[in-house]
Formats: C-alpha cells, structure tokens, sequence
C-alpha cells in the first residue's frame, strides 16, 4: 500500500525537482557519510517511484516519520547529512508506528536461581559476548498482541523477536510419586507405619577440578562458572529439596571448611568429610540430620593400597550407620539402622580393572558395617559418582552380585568409551587383587567371613551322610587294622547314587567350597532407584553432560529383596523389602539439557544433576 499524503500531482512534482536539482548533489553528500543515511535515502527514493500511479491520499500527517524525513532533507539540503550512528540525541517522536530494539533482559531473577552480580559486569558485554549469544534459546512462540508492521508492499511483516523461556521452565523436573503404587506381592508401600525420609546425592563440582579442565566448560560465561556465584545456587537448591540426608562427591576442602560445612549446619545438618589421600584437593561429605538420625559409627574408605599398582589412585568413600529416630507418640518401637554409603570411583575409561577394586573395597566395608548380628544385613543406601554407565559389567555387578570378569577388556568394565578398534588392551586376569589385600572373591574382609579357632563350624549329621558313599568314604586307608564286621567289609553305594548329588548338595550348603576363578560376587541385593530411560520422551536419562555428551554416572542404589524373573535369566528383579522406594526426582534427556546450553547454566551450577530419592522404613514393635 503506497503511502498517503498530498494528492498526486504534488508527489510527481516533487518527485521531479528531486531528479532536476538535487539528486546528484543528494548522492555525493550521502557517499561522503555513513551508510545507514545512503540506504536511507535510496530505499525512500525506490520506494517513491515505484508507487507513482497510486490514487489515495490522505491527510500528510499520517505517513510515514521516515519518508517524510527522507523527502523535506532532500528539499532542504544545503550540505552534508547528519551522522546518525554518531549522534547521541535521541530521535525525534512521531505518531506512527515505528520498530524500536528489545534490549534483553540479562539479569532476570527467577525462582530458585542465585543473580548474577550486576556490578561485574556491565549491560553492554553481556549483550556483545560470544558466550552470552550462545546462550540464546529457541523457545516455543508466546501469544501476544499483533506486531505492527510497515507500511509498504513487499516487505512481509516483520514479527519482534520472542521472549526468552527462563531456565527454570526448560529444566522442570517431576516427582515421581511411588508411595500408592502397589508392590510385586500386591501391597501399597504406605500400608503400615513407616518412617520416611529423603537422600540426595550430588556431584557439586570443584572449582580446582574445573579450572584444571577449563576447555570442558568454554561453553559457559565465566560469571556463571565463578564460585560464589554457583554456592549461592547450590545452597539454594539444597534449601528446597530439604533432604534428611545429603551425600556429596566433589567438595573442594577449603570450601567445605570454610562455607559449606557451617552453612549446612545453619540448616540443621551434621557433616562427615573424607579428603581424597595424595595432594588432592577435593573429597566425598555426607551430611544428615540429627533431629531424624543418630548416628552410630563412620567409617572413612581409602582406596589407595602402598605397594599395588591396582590401587594406586587416591579415590575414596564414606559409610555412615545411622539409627532412624521414631516420634515418641508411636511409643515402644524400633527401626533397623540404616547404612548410608557415598564414594566417587576413578574416572580413567580404560582402566576397568582399578575400578572393580575400588568397588570390592567399599562393598567390603559396607558389609562389615551393615552387618547384624544373625549375619543379615541392614537397609544399605550406596550412591555416589560411579563413572560407569548402565548396563556396564560395573553396573550389572553392583545390582546382580556376581561378575565373570576374567578375560575382559579393561575398558569394558564401566562402558564409558569404546576401546575395542586399539591393538593392545589391558585384559582382567583371576585373581583380580592379591590376597594381601585382605578381600575375598565375596567382597567380604578376611577377618568377617572365616570364624575363629573357637567358633569351628558345627556340621549336622545329615550333612556328613551326604560323604557316605563318596569316593573317599569307599578307599581303605593304608594301615586301617582290620576289625570283623567293621573295616573288613566294602561300603556298596545304593542304585541312583551319584557323586554330583554331593557337589550340587555340598556348593549350595557350604560357602567355603570354591568357586570359578575370575568371579566376584557380594550378597547386599541392591537394586537401582532410576530405570535410566524417560518412556515418555522415548530417550535414556542423563546426570552428566561432559563435551555436550549425555551420560548417567550417577546413581542411588538400595536394599531390596530378590524375586522370581520369570523366563528371564540375565537379571534379577527385585520388590520392595525393609526400604521402600516411595518417589524420586525425575531426571532430564540430553535434547532437553541442549535446549539449556548443556551443564553448568545460570540455573544448574554443577556438571552434574542431582539425585533426589524418599524412602520408607518398617517401623516394628520390639
């Protein structure tokens, strides 16, 4: 639609007079200044004549601010155009409607989410910085009011640009409520009185460790990345999950002494670290809350073995033995203990075989720990930083109790990488660890598994039967004198007898009887809390971005009691048993993380994604 004005004889003429005494003069005046006011003036010139035949007019207070400008500076113009760019004088108002930029909002508060300090930095880099453009989301259209548009034939309408979506919205993550859903036996996991309480577990990040892997994070704008900046939003998120217990991987030593630690017992906690050995700077905490728990014992887990080139990492664990504290208005009742394990195993892909051994050690402890005195085990909670993905022969050993490891690749064990296109790999040999480490293939210390001189097992009568007829049982010993109707006669085996009746008898009764080499077992039945896949967006779960690449390293395993599987033979299922699974927090897919610029950002400040779990404990009468 041309623009209305004067009728159309006044337009020609202008247009005329335009052409005859100051087009050229226009031109070179508009050559010697900034381009913005040449295109100016040409696209007015374009736009003039190619909208000469057009018969409306309209009073001329309503065209346009821009052309009416272009045309009066041509009339008038007795020397050079005003730099425009130049100019700090702000633009003269009109009435019509004219496109003005959006700046963005950098500083947005949200929910949950600490500010950036706005003294730090000014507007103007933030709007420049490469790092801030990449922070730019593409997020669904928000309906608003019809943008104008110009008022001109062929240009299309041009829309202004969306609203940025915050990050807490892109980031929503559900609770996954389990506490009515009934069990494999039929029952609800709120049947009965129960005390309940929440874990979490979180690889918080350590500011060394990143800035040692500075290239990890190039990502991420440096204020986000700076360490009072991602306390403050740690804090926060700890503030409103509100777990009983916390168990955290990565803590920096100093920020733990100096910040963590007497924040989180201004929130009530009571906290337990263990430094990595060597000249490491971080550790593993296990924070609880003494108005829910009292402590029994801790027990910090080294790794790092003097002498064995298999343990020469200074990884470590931490497993607490806590007591449930129950109301007093339930009266006279008792809860078990509840055993709480944290650790974060080596990283390195390749060497699978260090790992399982970091893992034997902890599971030893735990078992020693957790151990009650008819030889059960208490409800056991292990989480941590595992660096081993689902399905990995690490996860599968962690969840069934048995792995056949001789012969595998190294790098297999946790899955992390794929190593098989290399010439040479480390291959696992039986045994894995010398028995100087004092672990044996049960994952159980020496000293908890063998009794003593005076506690020798006692074996019943109808096992020693089972060796009647074996072949031992029906050799005469060299120098047996010879008794009538004692020793003079052969023992003669009954028809149907057979020597693997003893062996299938004897393996299944008798723990001592030795086992395939290359096989590691433990007998904690733990099971996992997340099933590692989003079935309602049909991708896997991830806890960890690292390079852009989502991954689950991070886990929450815990007591359950095994059950029947069906026709199936390559994992066991498991139900609910003194530790009930009631909800947990539901983790994110790795498109989901990339529409947020991946881990950290401005609302989640660790590489990682926190774990978050609620559990039921039966509550017995004594």
């Amino acid at each position: 639609m041309a623009p209305r004005g004067p009728d159309q004889e006044e337009c020609e003429g202008l247009l005329q007079q335009w052409r005859e005494e100051g087009l050229s003069q226009v031109l070179s005046t508009v050559s010697d200044g900034p381009l913005v006011d040449k295109g100016l003036a040409e696209s007015s010139l374009a736009l003039l004549m190619d909208n000469p035949g057009e018969q409306d007019a309209a009073p001329e207070d309503t065209w346009s601010s821009r052309q009416l400008s272009d045309l009066r500076a041509a009339e008038n113009l007795e020397g050079p155009f005003p730099e425009v760019l130049g100019e700090e004088e702000p633009l003269p108002e009109v009435e019509g409607p004219m496109w003005a930029a959006v700046p963005v909002q950098t500083h947005r508060q949200y929910t949950d989410c600490a500010v950036l300090p706005v003294g730090a930095l000014a507007t103007e880099q933030w709007d420049e910085d490469p790092a801030v453009v990449a922070w730019s989301i593409a997020p669904e259209p928000v309906p608003q009011e019809e943008a104008p548009v110009w008022p001109f034939e062929g240009l299309g309408q041009l829309q202004p640009p969306p609203v940025e979506i915050p990050y807490h919205e892109i980031l929503w993550r559900e609770w996954e409520d389990f506490s009515t859903q009934p069990d494999v036996q039929g029952l609800e996991a709120g049947d009965g009185p129960q005390f309940q309480f929440t874990l979490m577990s979180y690889n918080i990040l350590a500011q060394d460790l990143m800035q040692q892997s500075s290239e990890l994070y190039l990502h991420c704008h440096p204020d986000i990345l700076n360490w009072s900046y991602r306390f403050a939003n740690l804090m926060q998120e700890f503030q409103h999950w509100d777990p009983d217990i916390l168990c955290l991987q990565e803590v920096q030593e100093d920020h733990y002494w100096e910040q963590l630690e007497p924040s989180l017992r201004m929130m009530g906690f009571t906290c337990f670290y263990k430094r990595r050995t060597g000249c490491k700077t971080d550790g593993c905490a296990v924070c609880y809350k003494p108005t829910r728990f009292r402590l029994l014992c801790a027990s910090p887990v080294e790794y790092f073995r003097p002498g064995l080139e298999l343990l020469n990492r200074d990884n470590v664990g931490l497993v607490l033995l806590l007591q449930p504290l129950v109301p007093e208005g339930l009266g006279q009742v008792s809860v078990a203990p509840l055993c709480v394990a944290n650790t974060h195993v080596l990283y390195n892909p390749r060497r699978g075989d260090v790992k399982l051994a970091q893992m034997a050690i902890l599971l030893a402890e735990v078992d020693k720990v957790a151990r009650l005195s008819d030889g059960s085990h208490c409800p056991i909670v292990l989480c941590g930083d595992l660096n081993s993905v689902p399905d990995s022969p690490l996860y599968n050993f962690i969840r069934d109790g048995e792995l056949q490891y001789h012969g595998m690749p190294a790098w297999k064990v946790s899955g992390q990488e794929d190593f098989s296109h290399q010439l040479y790999q480390r291959k696992l040999q039986a045994p894995l660890w010398p028995s100087s480490l004092g672990i044996t293939d049960y994952c159980q210390y020496v000293t908890s598994c063998h009794p003593t001189s005076s506690e020798r097992r006692k074996y019943s009568r109808d096992f020693l039967l089972r060796f009647r007829f074996c072949s031992m049982a029906c050799r005469r010993p060299v120098g047996l004198v010879l008794l009538e109707g004692v020793t003079d006669t052969k023992p003669e085996r009954p028809a149907g007898w057979a020597e693997s009746v003893i062996e299938e008898d004897t393996s299944e009764s008798e723990p001592d009887v030795p086992r395939t080499a290359g096989t590691i077992q433990h007998c904690l039945h733990l099971t996992s809390v997340y099933t590692h896949f989003l079935p309602q967006h049909g991708r896997p779960e991830v806890t960890t971005m690292p390079l852009g690449l989502g991954t689950t390293v991070d886990y929450i395993f815990f007591s359950a009691e095994s059950c029947e599987n069906g026709n199936r033979t390559d994992r066991r299922l498991y139900q609910d048993g003194t530790l009930k699974l009631l909800g947990r927090l539901s983790l994110l897919s790795e498109e989901i993380l990339w529409a947020a610029n991946g881990l950290p950002n401005p609302f989640c400040s660790s590489d990682h994604l926190c774990l978050l779990a609620s559990f039921g404990m039966e509550i017995a009468a004594p």
